[in-house]
């Protein structure tokens, strides 16, 4: 296939960006996007010009590092699917791809379409853990979970934390990912120790980090890769609702 691609250009995060319009020739459809785009830097290194930054690392749809917004939609076009598992047979001979970072003022561009996304670190070092003893291993029955208990956590631990989910939201709120979070631990007996400070600290450091209040649209789940559900923004609430209704924590 040949492409023609509109890239986000941006120096660094104070510098002003730009589209940039690249043609690719010859791309395999069983190529994945960010093979694609390492056909792309190819090119601009033979011909001398910068190549396009752009964050990736497990290329399997784990880590959650490859964050491009593909035609005005996080990942592309394929729903329940990564940006470096996302295939070019998706598109089409001839066809003009735009490429963006993720759009978000707690996300900050770092180069071209790399993004700070430390924003999530933050908020999980705020409550996202469970205080335990350290030493030999539990055994792993020793806290008998009911077993749609343990599935619904489970269903939130898949989260990558890959963004996606501010970068859709018209708000550019992290709810979806908190709640993840929260819900994960909440659902848990090991995480009721800190239950309630947990919810009260990380969605304070959300705030804090500036993103964008929940709206109930729900795009966020929509253009989730992993299928994070709703469900999980609705636990958070009220979780959040009983630790201020029961907590010291007045501010």
């Amino acid at each position: 296939m040949n492409l023609t691609l509109k890239v986000w250009r941006q120096k660094n995060r104070n510098a002003e960006g730009r589209i940039v319009e690249y043609q690719v020739k010859d791309i395999s459809p069983e190529m994945s996007f960010l093979e694609m785009l390492d056909v792309l830097n190819e090119d601009l290194l033979h011909k001398g010009d910068e190549p396009v930054a752009f964050d990736h690392d497990c290329r399997e749809g784990i880590c959650g590092s490859c964050n491009l917004f593909i035609n005005g939609r996080a990942h592309g076009p394929e729903k329940g699917t990564t940006t470096c598992q996302l295939h070019m047979r998706k598109f089409h001979d001839g066809d003009t791809i735009t490429i963006e970072p993720w759009r978000a003022n707690a996300f900050p561009v770092n180069r071209d379409l790399s993004v700070d996304r430390s924003a999530f670190d933050r908020i999980i070092q705020a409550g996202g853990y469970v205080s335990v003893n350290t030493g030999g291993a539990p055994d792993g029955n020793e806290i008998p979970i009911p077993k749609d208990i343990a599935d619904r956590a489970f269903e939130a631990a898949t989260c990558i934390a890959c963004g996606a989910c501010v970068a859709a939201c018209k708000n550019a709120s992290a709810m979806l990912f908190v709640s993840a979070k929260v819900s994960q631990l909440a659902l848990l007996p090991q995480g009721h120790a800190e239950r309630k400070t947990r919810v009260e600290n990380m969605v304070a450091q959300m705030d804090k980090e500036g993103f964008g209040a929940c709206s109930n649209i729900g795009q966020c789940a929509a253009e989730c890769p992993v299928g994070i559900s709703l469900e999980n923004i609705a636990i958070l609430n009220r979780e959040f609702i009983s630790a201020k209704a029961t907590s010291n924590n007045l501010s």
